[in-house]
């Protein structure tokens, strides 16, 4: 059997460790953060919160110091970026190609305000409550933690988007899903891919999030 063209082409590293162990622990703890409240295991709703909410934060700083395929400023481009490549007047390069940039970065964005909803959010019997909830009052904390089961399904249209644009791709050949599970991917011709950030550089970046993450965690206070 002769090879796939993705199998017999050279591979390139596309994406850092930093990337990838953002994007994969939130396939399984978005989906436990929703069965678990569904379950009334608050306590579990809660943990899996502050660990997402430390991913974030990570890939929020991982976007400014991360591989230049990590860095907001690489895959975020303007209108006209955009739509030159919907029309294919223009090539993706490496990396999240214009509109999907744009897709994980309202992701980050919807996921970013579900988890600040999260934080102020109190339950009707005021006894399950947000780590900042004592900043607001009954009644605005009630209305937060509506907002906060509303957006659930913002966050999850936006999910499905994001799966059907994989299916859409894999159709087309290509595969999104094993370049982010290896980092590599097939080296497209006359596209240049730059190299990734050390590893090492993960540490200070990880450390920092979880530092912040724990403090809010524990209603910002040391």
């Amino acid at each position: 059997m002769s090879p796939t063209p993705d199998a017999a082409s050279p591979q390139a590293k596309l994406w850092d460790l930093g990337v990838r162990l953002f994007h994969w622990p939130l396939v399984v703890l978005i989906p436990f953060s929703w069965w678990s409240a569904k379950a009334d295991h608050l306590d579990w709703h809660r943990l899996s919160g502050y660990v997402i909410l430390g991913l974030v934060i990570f890939r929020l700083f991982w976007g400014l110091v991360g591989s230049p395929t990590a860095r907001f400023a690489q895959f975020l481009k303007g209108p006209g970026a955009v739509m030159a490549y919907l029309r294919g007047a223009a090539a993706a390069g490496p990396g999240h190609n214009p509109l999907g940039g744009w897709s994980v970065a309202a992701l980050l964005t919807v996921l970013a305000a579900q988890l600040g909803l999260g934080l102020f959010a109190v339950d009707e019997d005021s006894i399950e409550a947000g780590p900042l909830s004592h900043f607001v009052s009954f009644d605005t904390g009630r209305a937060i933690a509506h907002l906060h089961h509303k957006l659930f399904w913002v966050l999850a249209g936006l999910i499905a988007l994001h799966l059907a644009a994989i299916v859409v791709y894999r159709l087309r050949g290509k595969n999104l899903v094993t370049p982010m599970i290896t980092g590599a991917a097939p080296a497209e011709p006359g596209v240049q891919v730059p190299a990734l950030a050390p590893v090492l550089r993960l540490i200070p970046v990880a450390a920092v999030a979880a530092g912040l993450a724990w403090f809010v965690a524990h209603g910002l206070k040391i």
